[in-house]
């Protein structure tokens, strides 16, 4: 309570004792005993505020808590509230839990990041080099309007690491049999296979994600692709862009001088400009080493490791079920099988590559090969083969007839006219009443109808 305030209102009879104690809170008393003339006495104290000074039903737990947090920072609220009650007896709310965690998560995570990076060297990394042929980076590129009637198809980059040369060509998906198609064409324009292969964690690489240190699961058909190759791959740490630096800015720079201010009407014509751009490149002095690209290039072709004399077949693998219209879906787009194959409602094995989709029965089946088709360019074609519905009914022999006649037997092979007016008598209710007929000769001369 302000005692000088207060003082001065009350002499100047603006309020009184009872006012006062209303806007304070305190009796008038007390208001009275304070603020009377000759009060000495000092007012009363508000009181130390009690938030902290009371133990928190929480606290016992919270070395368990951060325990568990710096396992995994990203261990939810509601995991940790249930396994505390689960094996540590916990017995408050979700809410005490859910409000400590959210204040000790982000003090975990910088206790992380300052034990496992030097505070002074954040946002740096160590530039390294290579030997010719010993390293390339692949990457993928988005490319947005510049295809006439596709909105959007994907640039495929492999940068050779000691000279820079990169080989690009543009595709309509990004599936497994797609990308290590583009591997092999990336081959043939170098004429070799670098010894390692820089990659992120796409899906076509990795087999799934795994936590930092772990040692990182490859996908099968990538492990059997290198193998064939005899490459190594060498995939990146989580959120290190960095690591693959140098095909990124190539992506960048084929976007810029091949791709920007032009439109194309296919993926060859794409191709094509990519393919007049490069001599050009090859003739300029790279800023960083400080050399021509193309005479580096040499150095880097020359020690590249031999293409095999025989491809590696990259497919996808998946089964379907075929549909009474004996065609198979996949990605969308139908596919035909022969009707004297197969029936409705069977699985087929369908092995999908770069450039064809098989359709194969079952092992059990025999696996008997059923159809090979082009692989469609855009989802939701149809790919058929008219032969393969050879001996179904295709209505050719429908007819129908207006009068309800059979053929005249006098006129063979032709039906009769129909009779309009006696279509319109049929279609009465009445026409339907039984009617009595007797011969003409029951009816004599006078005898009246």
């Amino acid at each position: 309570m302000d005692i000088r305030k207060y003082r001065g209102l009350l002499e100047a009879g603006t309020v009184t004792y009872a006012d006062i104690a209303a806007e304070t809170g305190l009796d008038w008393r007390t208001v009275k005993k304070y603020l009377a003339e000759d009060a000495e006495v000092a007012p009363p104290s508000a009181g130390t505020p009690r938030k902290g000074t009371q133990p928190r039903v929480i606290d016992p737990f919270t070395p368990v808590i951060d325990a568990w947090l710096r396992t995994d920072a990203r261990l939810r609220a509601s995991v940790i509230h249930e396994r505390l009650a689960d094996e540590h007896g916990f017995t408050g709310n979700y809410q005490r839990v859910k409000m400590y965690v959210a204040e000790a998560r982000p003090r975990i995570r910088r206790e992380l990041e300052e034990r496992e990076d030097n505070p002074a060297g954040r946002g740096l990394h160590r530039r390294f080099e290579v030997l010719p042929g010993a390293q390339a980076q692949v990457d993928w590129g988005e490319e947005r309007g510049v295809l006439l009637g596709i909105p959007v198809v994907y640039s495929f980059h492999m940068t050779l690491s000691y000279s820079r040369e990169t080989f690009c060509c543009y595709v309509a998906r990004t599936d497994l049999a797609t990308f290590f198609g583009c591997h092999i064409r990336a081959f043939g324009y170098f004429g070799g296979v670098p010894g390692t292969i820089v990659y992120d964690r796409a899906k076509t690489v990795v087999k799934r994600h795994v936590r930092p240190r772990e040692a990182v699961p490859l996908h099968p058909e990538a492990v059997a692709f290198a193998g064939h190759y005899g490459f190594g791959i060498d995939v990146l740490a989580a959120y290190r862009p960095t690591g693959k630096g140098r095909v990124e800015r190539s992506v960048e720079i084929v976007r810029s001088h091949v791709l920007d201010g032009r439109a194309f009407g296919s993926l060859e014509e794409m191709d094509a400009a990519f393919a007049h751009w490069a001599p050009l490149r090859a003739r300029q002095v790279h800023r960083t080493h400080g050399e021509v690209i193309g005479d580096r290039a040499e150095k880097d072709r020359a020690a590249l490791r031999p293409v095999p004399a025989q491809p590696y077949f990259v497919a996808e693998q998946h089964l379907r079920r075929v549909g009474k219209d004996c065609l198979v879906s996949f990605e969308r787009s139908m596919y035909s099988v022969p009707a004297w194959l197969v029936r409705p409602g069977q699985y087929v094995h369908v092995r999908a590559g770069d450039r064809q989709v098989a359709v194969r029965t079952l092992p059990a089946g025999g696996g008997g090969l059923l159809a090979v088709h082009p692989r469609a360019r855009q989802r939701g074609s149809w790919i058929v083969d008219e032969a393969h519905w050879d001996g179904l009914p295709d209505g050719h022999t429908r007819a129908v007839t207006a009068g309800g006649h059979g053929p005249d037997p006098a006129r063979p092979g032709r039906g009769r006219a129909p009779d309009a007016l006696g279509m319109l008598l049929a279609a009465h209710p009445d026409a339907a009443a039984p009617v009595a007929r007797r011969p003409l000769s029951d009816y004599g001369p006078g005898t009246p109808a």
